[in-house]
């Protein structure tokens, strides 16, 4: 798995770890470009954000995540995007994992957003895998290949907007 930093030009993807070390509602904190970044695997998607909570500086990534909770009417109340908030674990703010806003303020508040996903092996990987694993076939198949990665790549989701 890789996570983006920004890195002033192109996009240059970082890994992070072996898809498999990184289960469904299981997060890894890594450090790219002096920058901790929390990378979130959410239902089998990947997600990644800026560990810093725009409030007081928290370690936002290490806070729980939790489901969306709506009311309709008072005392009633649902679970929604389950495990798709983070909440800062100093001051409790939550903010949404698939994009970075916060959810009581979306349009003002918001710490960065990396895209991310899981990048297949590389032509080396391929290469010398089958000699490594004992593989009779040089294809790697999604299930079989234990070389697949998450990777963060380096632009932020919201750049465009902060340039506005």
């Amino acid at each position: 798995m890789s996570v983006g930093a920004a890195s002033g030009g192109g996009h240059t993807p970082h890994p992070v770890c072996p898809a498999a070390e990184l289960p469904p509602g299981r997060r890894r904190i890594v450090t790219i470009d002096g920058k901790s970044i929390g990378v979130f695997n959410v239902g089998g998607r990947f997600f990644a954000l800026r560990n810093r909570c725009p409030h007081r500086g928290a370690p936002l990534c290490e806070g729980q995540v939790v489901d969306l909770v709506t009311a309709k009417a008072p005392y009633v109340w649902e679970n929604e995007r389950f495990g798709e908030i983070l909440r800062c674990p100093w001051h409790s703010w939550e903010f949404d994992l698939t994009t970075g806003r916060s959810v009581c303020y979306p349009e003002t508040i918001r710490t960065k957003c990396y895209p991310a996903g899981v990048a297949g092996p590389t032509e080396h990987d391929r290469a010398v895998a089958p000699a490594r694993n004992g593989w009779r076939s040089m294809s790697c198949s999604r299930a079989r290949c234990t070389r697949s990665a998450v990777e963060l790549i380096a632009a932020p989701r919201d750049a465009a907007r902060r340039r506005r």
